[in-house]
């Protein structure tokens, strides 16, 4: 290829993205061994890859965070970032794309993976990043090429370019043709592919094929649409440069073919990355940073090793950084530099400096989080990326098994939070439960092998309760009467009030109407106090909401009367005014919006009915094709594994935001489950 004489654009950086179990990581492994970084390709199953190395990928035998490894190919240095494919552990994805130069999208010929494939797609699309897609496993197709493309074609925005096409040898792939080379090339096994003849009916594909390369090509070329209405074939050259220049304006996706498992396809993927990808002064072009001489790099990962402190995973864009240099954040915090680590899967070795371009490890930058933008100079730069956290929708209630540990517990659960801003924790102000939410059963289970593995923390994890509550029917009017007397002062306070209920979403509100200083006015405040402490817990056992109280008479004692005497009197006329007033149990209601493949509607439809959901309609997703959104409410209680389901109705790609709608009666059986159940938790 005449490309090789270009000039190295620097370090690149890339993305290798793709739905779950489509073979990222070991793409990753047939990279390193054909660049000659390690001497054989790992295993996943065998718990040998660079990729995928903490104890919870190795236990789960998947991708359960993102990896990074660099390399070598024809003098150019490389860093892959390895990003999970479950949509559970997105985040570290979503972080990590604005660094990029390119992504390879790794894919198979499974049209249940359609969606999956589209999310990710879209994710690269709206970022604007170049985008490879390599079809993996191309040694197990059972369908012609064409077929395969017209059904991936969907999941993209822009046309999907075929730079291969099989040579099929009866009903195997035993190798390729290079559309822009105009080569043909012979697999062979963990090792490069051979040159062969073009000839025979391979030509003829060949050139059909190439023809309706060109054609995509020439949509965005007028030069080259005027040769192939004159039949002027085109110079080798200026095709490489439509690919090149296609590819990083986003006009198209170049498809390649390969068997990573074989080591298939991986120096052609190389050279394509290597020629057409573009190098990081585009992509700090992209990420609209000025042009400077001091150090600007992009935090896209926080690791917290067990003996190694905080790791800040990051791609200098721009300049040149030393050990010990202080720079500057986004966010405002100031740090220093301690230790510039090479990253190489779970060997990472230490260097002195870094150069625009690479993506290296920064120790110690304890006020650095994800998604900052790091400075040389003497002021906070702007942020260059704004990433917001995906919503959760799942969630647990924790608590240390050691009471000792709940301090430890809360340590734990920040430093996991900066590793991953997808995961959300939230003190239940009536249970003190930390209740930890995240994006799906995988990703909590994980979170919680962490702190056991990592953090030495064990705990106990149970649903989080469901915010019941209870109000009433009936009004009533009650006296409420505290007397004791134990030698000395005594303690008297007593008390007349009137108890409405109120409209749904009214809440509490308390009035007086004392005349003649029955009440007087300085015990007021604590009668208020009475009536909110008799509201805490109500006699059905939940707190009492929509309530109007009114303190309309009462009686007090000159040496007796107390604010605790009055506040104790309220609390007692309330709890026992409560269960006359035909008390009712409330749950809370949520606004649920799901997205799903179409072809699962009628599932999501089903699933939603089962859970006591009122649908409300559902229309096409805007902007997705083949894609819809259902709107429904639901009461809390059903929605809690909801996430579960659904990912199963639609393949691992469903998902749903939530919203407290309203609080609503629940009465029957339902209710005496309910409350019976919440007496024995109690």
């Amino acid at each position: 290829m005449g490309q090789d004489v270009r000039s190295p654009r620097g370090p690149r950086c890339i993305a290798l993205v793709g739905p779950f179990q489509s073979g990222k990581t070991t793409l990753l492994e047939a990279i390193l061994a054909r660049t000659g970084a390690i001497k054989n390709a790992g295993s996943v199953d065998a718990g040998t890859s660079v990729g995928d190395a903490t104890p919870e990928a190795r236990h789960h035998k998947m991708g359960v965070g993102l990896s990074a490894a660099t390399s070598t190919f024809m003098g150019d240095s490389y860093t892959f970032i390895d990003c999970p494919g479950s949509i559970e552990f997105a985040q570290d994805m979503r972080a990590a794309l604005p660094a990029v130069d390119a992504a390879v999208v790794v894919c198979e010929a499974d049209e249940k993976k359609l969606p999956q494939l589209q999310i990710i797609l879209r994710e690269l699309e709206d970022l604007g990043i170049p985008r490879f897609l390599f079809l993996n496993k191309i040694d197990r197709a059972n369908k012609r090429i064409r077929e395969t493309l017209a059904t991936l074609q969907p999941a993209s925005r822009v046309p999907l370019v075929l730079r291969q096409i099989p040579i099929w040898k009866g009903e195997l792939i035993e190798g390729f043709v290079d559309l822009a080379l105009e080569r043909a090339f012979v697999y062979r096994e963990h090792k490069a592919s051979e040159v062969v003849a073009l000839e025979g009916g391979d030509l003829d594909r060949e050139k059909e094929a190439r023809f309706s390369m060109l054609e995509k090509l020439a949509d965005h070329d007028d030069a080259l649409m005027e040769q192939l209405l004159e039949d002027i074939q085109p110079p080798r050259d200026a095709v490489f440069d439509d690919l090149a220049r296609e590819l990083r304006e986003g006009l198209i996706c170049p498809v390649l073919l390969g068997a990573a498992a074989r080591e298939n396809g991986v120096l052609r993927l190389m050279k394509a990355l290597r020629h057409e990808s573009p190098g990081v002064a585009e992509t700090a072009k992209r990420l609209g940073a000025s042009a400077q001489k001091e150090a600007l790099g992009y935090v896209f990962k926080t690791v917290h090793l067990q003996h190694g402190g905080k790791l800040s995973l990051t791609r200098l864009l721009a300049g040149r950084l030393d050990d010990g240099a202080t720079l500057q954040s986004s966010s405002g915090e100031a740090g220093r530099v301690s230790g510039i680590l090479a990253v190489n899967g779970a060997h990472d070795t230490k260097r002195a400096s870094a150069e625009a371009g690479e993506t290296v490890a920064l120790g110690k930058l304890d006020a650095v989080k994800t998604g900052d933008t790091l400075s040389g100079g003497k002021t906070a730069p702007a942020a260059l990326v704004q990433i917001a956290p995906t919503p959760p929708v799942l969630a647990m209630s924790l608590a240390a098994t050691d009471r000792k540990d709940d301090v430890k517990l809360g340590q734990a659960l920040l430093r996991l939070n900066e590793e991953d801003q997808s995961l959300t924790m939230i003190q239940n102000p009536r249970t003190h439960d930390i209740v930890l939410w995240g994006q799906g059963e995988m990703h909590l289970r994980v979170a919680l092998e962490r702190l056991r593995d990592r953090f030495g923390v064990n705990v106990k994890s149970q649903p989080p309760a469901i915010g019941y509550q209870e109000t009433i029917r009936k009004s009533i009017t009650q006296r409420g009467r505290h007397k004791k007397q134990s030698g000395g002062h005594g303690q008297f306070g007593d008390v007349v009030l009137e108890i409405k209920p109120m409209p749904r979403g009214s809440g509490f509100e308390f009035h007086e109407k004392v005349v003649g200083g029955a009440v007087p006015r300085n015990y007021i405040g604590a009668v208020e106090e009475g009536v909110v402490d008799g509201l805490a817990k109500g006699p059905l056992g939940f707190p009492v909401i929509d309530v109007d109280v009114t303190l309309t008479d009462g009686s007090y004692h000159s040496v007796d009367s107390s604010d605790l005497a009055f506040r104790t009197a309220a609390r007692i006329g309330m709890s026992e005014a409560l269960p006359q007033c035909q008390p009712v149990l409330l749950e809370p209601i949520h606004m649920v919006e799901i997205v799903c493949p179409t072809e699962a509607t009628a599932k999501i439809n089903a699933i939603l009915s089962a859970r006591r959901g009122q649908i409300l309609g559902f229309d096409t997703r805007e902007g997705w094709a083949g894609w819809d959104c259902v709107r429904a409410t639901m009461p809390e209680a059903e929605i809690g594994d909801l996430i579960v389901e659904l990912r199963s109705a639609t393949a691992g790609a469903g998902g749903f935001t939530r919203q407290f709608d309203r609080m609503a009666e629940v009465t029957g059986r339902a209710a005496d489950q309910i409350i019976a159940a919440h007496r024995v938790a109690a």
